[in-house]
C-alpha cells in the first residue's frame, strides 16, 4: 500500500497565483476522494456531448462565417492531419486506427485528403496563415517519404505557413530511421513526438510493442543533430506487467534520455469500448496502489531531473518553450493537449478528425468507406459535432482558465460574457468551498485560484463547472483523474 504521496515541487512549476510550497505530501484520504473518473478537457463540452443533429451544413456555415469576420486576419488557424493506419497492433490503444501492411494505402488515402482540404477551402478561401500542424494517427509515419512530401506540399499550396509556428508530428521509432528524420526536417517539421510508453521487455511484449532503448537512444540523438526545436516522449503508466520497480527503471532512461517534454499518461482499461484491449488480462494489470506509487515515484524522478510540471500529465525542461509558457501564464488546450500557441480554430482532417470553428465543434466519420463515399459525393465528411450555447461558451472559458492558468478573475469573465459570477455560479462556488478546506484552492473576491496542491487535482477542480457531467454521472467512459 502507498501511505502517501509526496513531491517536491519546484519554483518553476508554479504560477503567480499558485500558493507557494517547499513540499507537498497528498494523503490517502484525498487521492481516495479523487480516484475518480473524468475528462481530459481538451475541449468543451467534451466530444462524447457532440450531436449528429449537427452535420455539414452547419460546419459549412462555420467556415464561412470565419472567411466573413475578422478572424481569418486576425487569428492563424492551426490543422490537425489524422492518418489512420498502422503496421502492427498495440494492445492499450484507444485511437482511430487500421492496422495493414499494405502500404499502398496510404497513397489512396492522400487522394481523398487532398478532396477534403479542397472542399475546406471552397468556404474558407486559399491562403488562411497556418501557425500549428500536428499529423496523428495511428502513425503518421506509416507514410512513405514521397508520400509525406506530397501531403506537406498539397497543404502549403493551400495555406499560408507562419514562420516560427509548431509543426509536429508523432514518430513510430519502430517504423523511422535516422535517414528519414532528416526528410521530416526538411518538410519543414520541428518538433517530433516519439511513442515509447515503457522501455521494459516483459511489458513491451505484453502490449505488443518491442522497440529496444537503443533505437529510440539513436533516434533522439539524430532529432538533435538535426536541429528539431523540441522532442517529446510518450510514456503509460498502469500497463500490464509493470511494477513500480520496473517503471522506475523506464523513468531513469527516459531521464538519461532527457527529451524536451515528457507525456505521462495513465493508462485506462475499457476494454468493453476498445476492442484491442480485450487482448490484455486484467490479473496481468498493476493494482491502484501501484499506479499511484508510479504516478508518485514518476514525479519526484522527473522533477528531481529538472523537469517543470506543466499540468495534467506534461513535464517540459526548463528552457522549452511549453515551460516558458507556463511560467508565463500563456498556456493554452486543444485537441493535442497543452499549446503555446494562441487559443484559435482548428481546421481537422481526415477519418475521425475533430476540430473548432468558431462556437461549434465538428468530427469526421470514423470509418474509411463512410469518408471515401462522402468526398466522392463531394461532400465534407461531418458527421456529428455541436454549436455551443451562451452557458457552453461561459463555462469554457471557465475550465479553461483553470486547466491552463489555474485561476479565474471574476471580472474578466463577467466582462467578457455579461454575467454575476457568484450568482451565475452560486452552487459551483460552494462545491469549491469544500475543496478550500482540503487546500485545493483558494477563493477570495477576486477569484478562484488553484493551489500547487490543488494542481495534481485540476480535473477535479474543473469538472466542478461542467454541468454535462454533473448530470450525467455515468463516468466510465472516461480516464482516472489523477
Amino acid at each position: 500500500m502507498v501511505s502517501k504521496f509526496k513531491c517536491e515541487l519546484m519554483s518553476s512549476a508554479s504560477t503567480s497565483s499558485m500558493v507557494a510550497s517547499d513540499a507537498l505530501v497528498i494523503s490517502p484520504e484525498l487521492l481516495r476522494r479523487y480516484d475518480v473518473s473524468g475528462p481530459r478537457y481538451t475541449s468543451y463540452p467534451t466530444a462524447d456531448r457532440f450531436v449528429e443533429a449537427f452535420g455539414e451544413s452547419d460546419y459549412v456555415q462555420a467556415l464561412e462565417q470565419r472567411r466573413a469576420g475578422v478572424a481569418s486576419k486576425a487569428y492563424p488557424l492551426s490543422l490537425y492531419v489524422h492518418i489512420p493506419f498502422c503496421e502492427s497492433l498495440c494492445y492499450y490503444c484507444a485511437c482511430n486506427k487500421i492496422i495493414t501492411k499494405h502500404h499502398e494505402r496510404g497513397e489512396e488515402y492522400l487522394r481523398y485528403l487532398s478532396r477534403e482540404v479542397e472542399l475546406n477551402i471552397a468556404h474558407l478561401g486559399v491562403g488562411q496563415t497556418v501557425s500549428q500542424v500536428h499529423l496523428g494517427g495511428g502513425s503518421p509515419t506509416f507514410l512513405s517519404d514521397d508520400e509525406l512530401r506530397a501531403l506537406m506540399a498539397m497543404l502549403r499550396r493551400n495555406f499560408v505557413f507562419a514562420p516560427g509556428g509548431e509543426y509536429s508530428i508523432e514518430v513510430d521509432p519502430r517504423t523511422v530511421t535516422q535517414a528519414r528524420l532528416a526528410t521530416l526536417a526538411e518538410l519543414g517539421f520541428n518538433r517530433l513526438s516519439f511513442g515509447v510508453q515503457d522501455f521494459e521487455p516483459a511489458v513491451q511484449k505484453a502490449v505488443h510493442r518491442i522497440q529496444p532503448a537503443e533505437q529510440v537512444f539513436d533516434l533522439v540523438g539524430a532529432s538533435r543533430d538535426l536541429g528539431f526545436e523540441s522532442v517529446n516522449v510518450d510514456l503509460i503508466y498502469g500497463l500490464p506487467m509493470q511494477t513500480p520497480e520496473t517503471f522506475e527503471r523506464t523513468l531513469a532512461q527516459v531521464v538519461k534520455l532527457n527529451p524536451d517534454r515528457i507525456a505521462l499518461y495513465a493508462y485506462a482499461h475499457l476494454p468493453e469500448r476498445f476492442k484491442p484491449q480485450r487482448r490484455i488480462h486484467a490479473q496481468d494489470l498493476p493494482p491502484a496502489a501501484s499506479k499511484l506509487a508510479m504516478l508518485s515515484s514518476a514525479m519526484r524522478i522527473l522533477m528531481e531531473a529538472g523537469y517543470v510540471y506543466v499540468g495534467m500529465d506534461h513535464f517540459a525542461l526548463p528552457n522549452d518553450a511549453l515551460a516558458i509558457a507556463k511560467r508565463q501564464g500563456r498556456l493554452h488546450r486543444n485537441f493535442q493537449g497543452y499549446s503555446t500557441q494562441p487559443d484559435c480554430d482548428l481546421v481537422a482532417l481526415g477519418v475521425s478528425a475533430i476540430g473548432r470553428v468558431g462556437a461549434t465543434f465538428n468530427q469526421n466519420v470514423k470509418t474509411l468507406d463512410e469518408y471515401y463515399d462522402l468526398l466522392n459525393q463531394g461532400r465534407l465528411p461531418v458527421a456529428r459535432g455541436l454549436a455551443l450555447s451562451r452557458d457552453d461558451l461561459v463555462r469554457r472559458t471557465v475550465i479553461m482558465a483553470l486547466m491552463c492558468q489555474g485561476s479565474v478573475l471574476f471580472e474578466s469573465v463577467e466582462v467578457s460574457h455579461l454575467i454575476q459570477f457568484k450568482t451565475y455560479f452560486a452552487n459551483e462556488l460552494d462545491t469549491l468551498a469544500k475543496m478550500q478546506e482540503q487546500g485545493l484552492l483558494v477563493l477570495d473576491d477576486a477569484g478562484i485560484h488553484v493551489t500547487e496542491l490543488g494542481w495534481f487535482f485540476v480535473r477535479g477542480v474543473a469538472m466542478v463547472f461542467d454541468k454535462y457531467l454533473q448530470a450525467d454521472r455515468n463516468r466510465e467512459r472516461f480516464s482516472k483523474i489523477i
